[in-house]
């Protein structure tokens, strides 16, 4: 687990302005300073005529070898390739053999591989198989590796977008990372600007995060979530899809249900175990829901010392602690609680924005970063529950197309009569928003968890709104890619694994624990176990009682009674109250009157919101949130007039 990054340079030859390829990779070495706690173990660069390697490691497996960047090649050049790589490989002890079966003889006397660890397992497996290795790989992976003999990079990122590689390409080369702020200190050397991209603004508004390729600064994108890409010298990426989830259903067939309930268990159980290879301690996040008290569970088969750990509020209602400290009993866990409070909510935002590069509106976040923070001082890996929902089925809003069905049975017409009949009737209104969204196809109508504003309160806020680049803008391209035959729980989980779990859940997830420089690992996000999801009928997954229903069934027995058949709650944040009362009302008018985004925002426009908000029956916690962290993103980033206090990464050296 670490930081990587990565310069291909356009020309060899010195530039006009006299920089030459060792002042580049001067300050690249420079850059990694802004993903140190990514990896605060090592610190390391590599360059040759054309390609710059930078690598912070966060050591994990084979700790005392397996160093980055690393070079590996076949016998007749053992150094012709250079890898940088951040992530896991879970099958490469199986990788290895079967590499060493096919082709070990070529190596004669001398080993094929030089570490026990997975770095120089994935060159191996690249030099034999090429691009189609990256399908091969059962992890969490953003890596590169340069062919000095070629002169050619090849980068990859896993198959979920579980690790993050950011690129941009310019007239002085290819600069690629894991973090976007060491990008920004690299842009004069590729000859870009840090200008702000609009329509990723408008995006995110809509969205609470900016969807993939996108990012806030318009000349730097994000190689998309099960994609690799060749890059030449001076030339733009050539961009491939290798993974595209498809959901073959399978009906269950009369007498197999409990057959297909075991193969689930099995699968997953099978992840856990090769999520907990590592030479460190390994431990859990536990929240109240099955998904992480399933691996909690699992994994204490394999460490019977696991610890787990919680965070909440004082607050009735937005605290799992007594839940999950009630698991962690259940399946014999040593058990840590962090509370979080007000004050510390909102003076740690301007950090916790700075570790995201681009905000996520997601009030979550904030006490996963404490929750990371208290983690680290046991443990240097924890486990976690992140896509079991979108894999199973998990969210309730998946029960929508079951409430909507007597829509369809509505003359065309009559549907956009009842659309127009619900803008007549006042906002809060029951009823409003189930005839609203009956009288819209699922296109229109869903794109995601996250729905912070609608087009006329976009226009309200935003100085340039574009009608064009509302939610379908986004969404068309992913629904294009939908088998005819998916039901409709289906696509909506095939659109939410290309925009809420890599824009939301997995960015926080990662940022946030590695903010702390903690490894996060995420054994449902695995494709053994999407293999099993992907086959599952509507009714397996959603029924008018419950979520995941097969997941339920296959858990019997592994994860408590007490969580089984319980509601999903997560993490919940008292966010609507704060912001009504002495907790963040005072600290959220600062912020909005200290804001320079006045020629973007309609900053009368969200103190009006923001009053309403205090004083009538609307909510607009979600939305004013959406806008705060723009605004202190936009301080940081854009304005340079926020500058938090990041620290020097010093933890325990054995865990």
């Amino acid at each position: 687990m670490c930081g990587l990054l990565g310069f291909l340079t356009a020309d060899t030859a010195t530039s006009k302005d006299g920089r030459t390829v060792e002042t580049t990779a001067a300050q690249v070495y420079e850059a990694l300073h802004c993903q140190r706690h990514r990896g605060p173990d090592e610190k390391g660069t590599w360059h040759d005529e054309r390609m710059i390697f930078g690598f912070n490691r966060l050591s994990i497996i084979d700790i005392e070898h397996s160093h980055q960047p690393l070079r590996w090649g076949p016998p007749e050049n053992r150094e012709r390739y250079a890898l940088t790589f951040n992530g896991e490989i879970y099958n490469y002890l199986e990788l290895r053999e079967e590499l060493r079966a096919e082709h070990g003889a070529e190596f004669g006397d001398e080993p094929m591989f030089a570490t026990e660890g997975d770095s120089e397992t994935i060159v191996a497996a690249f030099h034999y198989w090429g691009a189609k290795a990256a399908s091969r790989l059962r992890g969490m992976f953003a890596f590169a590796i340069w062919d000095t003999e070629l002169n050619k990079l090849f980068i990859a990122r896993d198959p979920f977008g579980i690790k993050p590689l950011f690129t941009a390409t310019g007239p002085g080369g290819t600069a690629f990372s894991s973090e976007k702020k060491s990008l920004l200190e690299l842009l004069p050397e590729l000859g870009l600007s840090d200008g702000l991209d609009p329509r990723a603004l408008e995006h995110y508004t809509v969205l609470q995060y900016v969807p993939e390729p996108e990012t806030l600064h318009k000349d730097i994108r994000r190689l998309e979530s099960g994609c690799y890409a060749w890059i030449e010298p001076g030339q733009a990426p050539q961009i491939t899809r290798y993974f595209n989830p498809q959901f073959r259903v399978s009906p269950f067939a009369p007498g197999t249900a409990d057959k297909r309930y075991r193969e689930i268990a099995e699968a997953l159980e099978d992840s856990v175990a090769k999520h907990m290879r590592a030479d460190v301690t390994v431990g859990a996040f536990l929240s109240g829901g099955i998904d992480s008290t399933a691996t909690a569970a699992l994994a204490m088969r394999h460490n019977p010392n696991l610890i787990t750990f919680t965070t909440g509020f004082e607050r009735a209602g937005y605290s799992e602690v007594d839940v999950a400290a009630e698991s962690a009993a259940a399946i014999g866990a040593r058990h840590i609680v962090r509370v979080v409070g007000p004050e510390e909510y909102a003076a740690s935002i301007p950090e916790i924005i700075w570790y995201l590069d681009d905000p996520v509106a997601d009030p979550a976040l904030v006490p996963l970063y404490f929750v990371a923070k208290e983690a680290r001082k046991h443990v240097k890996v924890v486990l976690s529950g992140e896509g079991a929902d979108e894999l199973f089925g998990g969210y309730t809003i998946y029960r929508e197309p079951l409430s909507l069905k007597p829509f369809e049975y509505l003359p065309k017409g009559l549907r956009k009569l009842a659309g127009k009949l619900s803008e007549r009737i006042p906002e809060g209104t029951r009823g409003k928003s189930l005839l609203n969204r009956g009288s819209l196809t699922l296109e229109e109508r869903y794109y995601g968890n996250a729905r912070s504003f609608n087009d006329a309160q976009l226009r309200s806020v935003l100085r340039e709104f574009r009608p064009e680049w509302t939610h379908q803008d986004v969404t068309g391209r992913i629904y294009g890619m939908q088998g005819n035959h998916w039901d409709p729980v289906a696509r909506m989980q095939h659109l939410d694994l290309f925009t809420w779990l890599r824009g939301d859940i997995l960015v926080k997830a990662d940022k946030m624990t590695m903010a702390n420089s903690l490894e996060l690992r995420v054994p449902f996000l695995d494709p053994e176990v999407f293999k099993v999801a992907e086959q599952l009928p509507y009714d397996q997954k959603i029924t008018k009682e419950t979520t995941k229903y097969a997941l339920r069934q296959a858990l019997e027995g592994i994860v408590p009674p007490h969580v089984l058949h319980r509601a999903k709650l997560g993490f919940p944040v008292p966010l609507r109250h704060w912001l009504r009362g002495p907790e963040l009302y005072d600290w959220a008018r600062t912020q909005i009157a200290e804001s320079g985004t006045d020629h973007l925002l309609d900053k009368a426009a969200i103190s009006a919101m923001l009053e309403a908000h205090r004083t009538g029956p609307v909510d607009h916690s979600r939305r004013l949130w959406t806008l705060l962290c723009f605004m202190i993103w936009h301080g940081i980033f854009v304005e340079h007039r926020i500058k938090p206090e990041i620290q020097e990464p010093v933890y325990p050296v054995n865990l």
